[in-house]
C-alpha cells in the first residue's frame, strides 16, 4: 500500500488534494492541525 504524510500550515486546497490522493487509493496519514482539518471537512 502506498501511503502519503500531509502536513502543512496553509491548509488551503488540502482537501481536494487529500481527496485526489484517495482517489489513487493512497493512504493519508497527516499530524495534528492538518488531521483536524481533514476531518472536519469529510463530515
Amino acid at each position: 500500500m502506498t501511503r502519503a504524510l500531509l502536513s502543512v500550515s496553509d491548509k488551503k486546497g488540502i482537501v481536494e488534494f487529500a481527496k485526489g490522493l484517495q482517489a489513487l487509493e493512497i493512504e493519508i496519514i497527516s499530524t495534528g492541525g492538518t488531521k483536524k482539518h481533514l476531518m472536519k471537512r469529510e463530515s
